[in-house]
């Protein structure tokens, strides 16, 4: 089971209109991954951040695969900023955070035994 923005955020990008974003690492600018981004993320609402939305079976692999990262949008270049703009609604100031990933819960492994009595 997710948790995320995945279903309150206010905005989603399409990974191939966010491809200036990859690879994160290059984006020279403060990103937040795995714990980091975890908490940066609970302490928003989902109107102040943008996810990626897969486009196809390739894409949602990769993001599924991805660690989860949480990118300020104050922190990206105007250029950057420019070529997301252009894919948003509203203008990408009015949002905090770019969520790329998800992260999971933990849940309890079951034995098949559990099941056999239903």
């Amino acid at each position: 089971m997710h948790k995320g923005h995945f279903t309150s955020a206010a905005a989603a990008l399409d990974h191939g209109d966010a491809s200036v974003l990859f690879p994160v690492e290059e984006l020279n600018k403060t990103i937040l991954q795995h714990r980091d981004a975890e908490l940066a993320l609970a302490d928003r609402d989902g109107e102040d951040v943008i996810v990626i939305a897969p486009t196809s079976m390739a894409s949602s692999y990769f993001l599924t695969q991805h660690i989860l990262t949480a990118i300020p949008i104050d922190g990206l270049s105007s250029t950057v900023k420019a070529q997301l703009a252009g894919s948003l609604d509203v203008p990408i100031e009015s949002f905090e955070l770019i969520q790329i990933g998800k992260w999971t819960t933990d849940s309890s492994n079951h034995s098949l035994t559990e099941y056999a009595d239903a």
